[in-house]
């Protein structure tokens, strides 16, 4: 259990990455601080010699090459119960796990509004588990 609730931090930082450089391109931002960064080929550069690269981190540039939208996910993102169970451990031993369970909040948060890095957790999900959370 304590593995998948690591699997949430480490799932949810790639998440909020990607988000901040997709967010780059915002109109939002002045127009000289604007970027439409590929995404794709920023997955690709990280999994080829970087010190983040992981197999989440595969199933991330794996999605992205897909479709750099992610229009096919929801960003809705379940849980399977293993995060919920480490945090009541960690609770239970009085062991401060900030990361971890941020990540489990998250997930609750994006099950009522969505960001890009929801949709690329969902994609990794559905990567290494085949969890469905495709949009209605």
């Amino acid at each position: 259990m304590v593995h998948n609730g690591i699997e949430y931090g480490l799932m949810q930082a790639y998440a909020e990455g990607f988000d901040i450089l997709k967010g780059k391109a915002s109109e939002n931002l002045p127009e000289d601080e604007r970027f439409d960064l590929n995404l794709t080929d920023i997955a690709e550069v990280w999994r080829r010699g970087s010190v983040i690269s992981s197999w989440l981190l595969d199933l991330s540039a794996s999605a992205l090459a897909k479709d750099q939208a992610l229009d096919a996910f929801s960003g809705k993102v379940a849980d399977s119960g293993e995060g919920h169970w480490t945090i009541e451990a960690a609770m239970e031993e009085a062991v401060p796990v900030n990361v971890l369970s941020a990540a489990l909040f998250a997930r609750y948060r994006s099950r009522v509004e969505h960001t890009f890095g929801d949709k690329l957790l969902s994609a990794m999900r559905f990567g290494f588990g085949g969890h469905v959370e495709m949009p209605q």
